[in-house]
């Protein structure tokens, strides 16, 4: 799938809505629904393949997981490779490679516990392997100001901007601000980076969709929400069948039929 194609999402007029896949079904369910584009949740994709979220996924089982979701779908995969798996900027230039070699057009990469430091030279080195190997890679860089309690209030925006600056100079294409909240820091947010799309995640009591738009957001993600509301339902369903209720077991199940017709066309091209 085009990466141009993927870019282009990003410039409007609507929201780029990424409903952040897991899995195999859950990418091709996304995309029959209408996504324009998938992105994986490392913490859903960890779990799914029996690991818990925080860079210890091994590299094998995310490129396995990785051509699972670009063998059934046809828009445009981005795939959230957390800190990168390493500190070391070459094994995540690497590590790149194979994403690319499996369908991804994009990535998130974050700098978590690292420092800011750290992340540019991983992008930097992201970027050299992508201007010699001819490939296109959208770059969309997590910063974690909120998550990790660095800043509040002015100080966080100040924080995330200066951030984003560096960012930029490195190579990456656009910036996530997961917790980010605040039309108004918003809007000072996406002032300050330019041309570089805003993506934030959903939370709870986030502005309209028209709110987000008009402060400069053009990129939602549902981040890990989608997969933990499957997980909670199933734990409930799993608990009330081993106590012997069965009634809720067919509320609102997907038609067996339709879920299968979703790959019986086989492996997509």
């Amino acid at each position: 799938m085009s990466s141009q194609l993927f870019r282009n999402l990003h410039r409007g007029p609507d929201l780029l809505l990424l409903p952040n896949a897991w899995d195999a079904v859950s990418a091709r369910l996304s995309e029959s629904l209408g996504a324009k584009a998938i992105a994986t949740t490392s913490a859903g994709v960890a779990w799914s393949r029996g690991y818990p979220d925080g860079n210890t996924l091994p590299e094998d089982q995310l490129i396995a997981a990785i051509r699972d979701i670009a063998r059934v779908i046809r828009v445009p995969l981005s795939v959230d490779i957390e800190a990168g798996y390493s500190d070391d900027p070459a094994a995540v230039a690497r590590l790149v490679a194979r994403v690319l070699a499996v369908g991804a057009v994009g990535i998130n990469i974050e700098d978590g516990e690292g420092s800011p430091e750290l992340l540019c030279r991983k992008v930097a080195a992201i970027r050299g392997h992508v201007a010699n190997s001819g490939a296109d890679l959208f770059i969309n860089i997590r910063t974690d100001v909120y998550l990790r309690g660095i800043a509040r209030g002015e100080a966080a925006t100040e924080e995330i901007i200066r951030r984003a600056a560096r960012y930029r100079e490195a190579g990456s294409d656009g910036l996530f601000v997961p917790g980010l909240s605040s039309a108004d820091a918003m809007a000072a947010i996406s002032a300050a980076i330019g041309p570089m799309p805003l993506n934030i995640m959903a939370v709870p009591n986030l502005p309209s969709m028209e709110t987000l738009k008009k402060s400069g957001v053009r990129r939602l993600s549902a981040g890990s929400a989608i997969t933990q509301v499957a997980i909670g339902r199933t734990s409930h369903l799993v608990s009330r069948f081993l106590a012997g209720a069965m009634n809720e077991l067919f509320d609102a199940s997907a038609d067996y039929t339709t879920v299968n017709r979703l790959f019986a066309a086989g492996p997509q091209d």
